[in-house]
């Protein structure tokens, strides 16, 4: 069956959502929201690394980071895979692209994933390259699952594509856990006629991966995603939500952390994605990755025709950007 136009633009707003959050967070990367605050003031349109960025120094206005990277190469490993994730095929291609642009080199990477790929590299088996990655890695590049992957076809056929995309680099029941929520909110996004009936189908989601994979410490996706979703609800004024979602939720590469905050904050922007990139880069913390996920639910919740064309057109400029055919390769999916 032919792809509707509407399905098509939902999916290219998932994947253009990750690049939007993601481009929109890069100056304000890994700083407290009190140093960004101070620097930035608020943050409504792209901007540069700042200099001296330990990260993103030499970053121009609009440039993704990694996290828009990783997501594109997942989403063309579901499709080469005929609609699954073949997690040797993931982990191999991940290798490749970190070569490719040097990405190990330096702060890129974040800890679980450089720790991973450097296993891969020398040929230990993906049972032990993923078996402590426990930080927002998989949950930030998830996206593409979701997108996939139709909660028709049943939650637990969600959680095992998400397990498969886990394996190389986040084999624990946190991360595990926090990329379910994310994945399981796209999904539904994709298909939903408002932004309530996203939050049952991600927290099933999240509490049917928190039973899967190596245990580690860490507290509740869940049960933080509820927090996280009860706080959006309390609140109409931006900076006092964006505080107590950080003061109380938090805001850091801990998975039990970003991906909550994510869900938050797409409930709290209504599925706008304009409002959620610009909510996210005022946060504070992991500010590209938190912004990638969280309007990557927007986008697949109000779809591609809903970013803003100048923002579009930046994005799609700077980082030659082209998503239109993966979002058909996408659609046929589901």
């Amino acid at each position: 069956m032919t792809p509707t136009p509407q399905l098509v633009d939902r999916i290219a707003g998932g994947l253009y959502g990750v690049a939007y959050g993601d481009a929109m967070g890069m100056p304000g990367e890994l700083w407290s929201r009190r140093k960004l605050l101070d620097h930035f003031g608020w943050i409504t349109e792209f901007l540069p690394g700042p200099d001296g960025h330990f990260v993103v120094d030499g970053f121009v206005a609009g440039q993704v980071t990694d996290d828009t990277q990783q997501t594109e190469v997942l989403a063309r490993v579901i499709i080469d895979a005929d609609g699954r994730v073949d997690a040797d095929l993931y982990a191999r291609r991940l290798v490749e692209w970190a070569d490719r642009i040097g990405a190990t080199e330096g702060n890129f990477l974040g800890p679980s994933s450089a720790r991973a790929l450097q296993g891969i590299r020398d040929g230990r088996p993906l049972e032990e390259t993923g078996a402590t990655g426990d930080t927002n890695g998989a949950a930030m590049r998830i996206v593409p699952v979701g997108l996939a992957v139709a909660l028709t076809d049943g939650v637990d056929h969600l959680v095992d594509q998400v397990v498969e995309a886990c394996r190389p680099t986040h084999y624990t029941d946190v991360a595990i856990s926090g990329a379910c929520l994310v994945a399981g909110a796209v999904s539904a996004a994709v298909d939903a006629a408002a932004v309530v009936d996203l939050i049952e189908p991600a927290l099933a989601a999240a509490a049917r991966g928190a039973g899967i994979g190596n245990t580690v410490m860490g507290a509740s996706v869940v049960r933080r995603a509820e927090l996280g979703v009860d706080i959006a609800r309390r609140h109409g004024d931006d900076n006092e939500f964006l505080q107590e979602l950080y003061d109380v939720v938090g805001a850091t590469v801990a998975t039990t952390e970003a991906a909550p905050a994510a869900l938050a904050l797409a409930v709290y922007a209504e599925g706008d994605p304009a409002r959620c990139a610009r909510l996210s880069a005022n946060l504070g913390g992991d500010t590209d990755t938190i912004g990638a996920m969280a309007t990557g639910i927007c986008g697949a919740f109000a779809g591609a025709g809903a970013i803003p064309d100048d923002d579009l057109a930046t994005l799609r400029t700077v980082n030659e950007l082209d998503f239109d055919d993966l979002a058909r390769g996408l659609a046929a999916f589901r």
